[in-house]
């Protein structure tokens, strides 16, 4: 569904084939497993994530598309266990948001890529700009009282919404000839609006949380709502929905 961002990322960082990548919060497997790819055998990725359940996901991934170039390793972003100057490069998809530091795992992403190397991060535009997200969040606000107002600072998926917010920060830690740009794409997939609710309901840690807490005949009716509320993205079981994401780039002095 992100092969868009993916290669947003190949093509900002200009990765090449015979290089050395880094991936950092690397979750089921991608960006790495396509990256492995472009970089081919002369190449290599190094796959990281912080949750040992995605290490095993991405690494089963890896094992099943035959690729043997790809390196696994749990850890966060904050600690890479990897010599100064490792990488020529170092990406980043939809993970920096989530970071406990953002400052922190950046200097420490720069810290371990070579002179010259390339830092290219993805994250999510504004929320109301991303149907993906706000639909069935809109839906499940109705079942639940207000949130107070969240930090804005915290960890989550909309933490860099505001153009030029992780640019900042990606300067700051010591990059230089830092650009960013919007990416505007279609998230696809050959998928039902059943299915995608699943999905949606699976993958969200805080969306399980609240839906655990909900009678079981209340929660049917929330996922009968939000299944609802995004078929206008579906046809023939086919997914489409508009999506907008920020691309920060940086290189290393």
């Amino acid at each position: 569904m992100f092969q868009p961002v993916t290669e947003a990322l190949i093509k900002e960082a200009d990765l090449m084939e015979g290089e050395t990548v880094l991936d950092v919060a690397g979750g089921s497997g991608e960006p790495s497993l396509t990256i492995a790819e472009t970089v081919g055998p002369t190449g290599s990725v190094t796959y990281t994530d912080a949750v040992a359940e995605m290490v095993t996901a991405a690494k089963s991934e890896s094992q099943r598309r035959g690729l043997r170039n790809v390196a696994f390793q749990q850890c966060s972003a904050d600690s890479l266990p990897f010599e100064n100057n490792s990488f020529d490069a170092v990406v980043c998809r939809l993970g920096v948001m989530f970071f406990p530091d953002p400052l922190a795992g950046l200097r420490e992403m720069l810290r371990v890529t070579k002179r010259e190397g390339v830092l290219s991060l993805a994250v999510w535009g504004k929320s109301d700009l991303n149907p993906f997200s706000y639909v069935t969040t809109n839906v499940v606000a109705r079942y639940f009282e207000a949130p107070a107002p969240a930090d804005p600072n915290a960890p989550g998926a909309f933490r860099f919404a505001e153009p030029g917010s992780l640019a900042r920060i990606l300067w700051e830690a010591g990059a230089v000839d830092v650009k960013e740009r919007e990416l505007k794409f279609n998230i696809t997939a050959r998928i039902s609006p059943e299915q995608f609710w699943e999905l949606r309901s699976e993958t969200s840690g805080t969306l399980r949380e609240k839906l655990a807490t909900l009678p079981p005949a209340q929660a049917d009716l929330l996922a009968q709502e939000a299944t609802e509320a995004m078929r206008e993205y579906f046809s023939h079981n086919q997914m489409s929905i508009p999506a907008q994401m920020i691309v920060v780039t940086g290189r290393k002095p």
